[in-house]
């Protein structure tokens, strides 16, 4: 059966590639359709209504997928597969769906990144964001150091922009070009998609009181070869199969 289009029409071609390689990001303003703003916006909702009382250590919001069938559904949609392969190559694996919502007086979070194959760079993973209500700058918004993906450093923090400066960014520079590493803070529509590769730094501001909630789910996925870590999987969810993607959920 044929699945309903996730995406609208885009091009990635390769000076998109190598812009996402550069800078450790790249952003896909309105990809969404409206069906999967819509869509995913109940989803969410209905993630955000079940986190209070929920199972320790078995939350909602961490392992979201595993909750709806919707968000379920576009772990192995070939859009977000198709995706996902001109990133990484044709093997990938499923990693984890997090929704990251963030109602009106969120604090946002730190300076941070992940981890994955830091001795060998042949091994990718990245994260696809979902933004689905869009956000500004000043309002639940991402900020990123264009350039920190390419020291693959999993232990990047910075409680604050001046921490992060003054800590892990003295003195850094890009590796490819030499120039000096700098914050950048994101302003983007709703519908918007963005990849990112796992070792980038980034960060969110804090959530303005009076704003509503802003809608947003991630997908992990990485290159198999080496040992991810922790995934946020249940072991009855790694049983699943999926069709055309029997090899999805396994770790190598």
């Amino acid at each position: 059966m044929q699945q309903v289009p996730i995406f609208n029409d885009y091009i990635f071609g390769d000076q998109d590639r190598e812009k996402m390689d550069h800078d450790g990001h790249f952003v896909f303003p309105e990809l969404l359709t409206d069906g999967a703003r819509v869509k995913l916006t109940e989803s969410l909702s209905y993630i955000e209504s079940i986190i209070p009382g929920c199972k320790e250590r078995y939350e909602p919001n961490r392992f979201a997928a595993e909750y709806d069938s919707y968000l379920e559904s576009l772990i192995p949609h070939p859009q977000m597969l198709q995706l996902a392969r001109e990133v990484l190559g044709e093997e990938i694996r499923y990693d984890h769906c997090v929704s990251l919502n963030r109602p009106g007086g969120n604090g946002g979070i730190h300076w941070h990144s992940h981890g994955y194959s830091e001795d060998d760079s042949r091994y990718g993973y990245i994260r696809i964001f979902f933004y689905v209500n869009g956000f500004a700058a000043d309002d639940g918004g991402l900020k990123v150091v264009p350039g920190s993906h390419l020291y693959r450093d999993p232990k990047i923090h910075g409680s604050t922009d001046a921490a992060l400066q003054e800590g892990w960014l003295a003195g850094k520079t890009h590796p490819e070009t030499g120039e000096p590493l700098e914050i950048q803070t994101l302003s983007v529509p709703a519908g918007t998609v963005v990849l990112m590769w796992t070792h980038a730094a980034h960060a969110v501001t804090p959530r303005k009181q009076d704003s509503d909630t802003r809608w947003t789910v991630v997908y992990g996925y990485y290159k198999p070869g080496k040992d991810p870590g922790e995934r946020w999987i249940s072991p009855e969810f790694l049983k699943k199969t999926f069709p055309g993607e029997e090899d999805l959920m396994s770790l190598y």
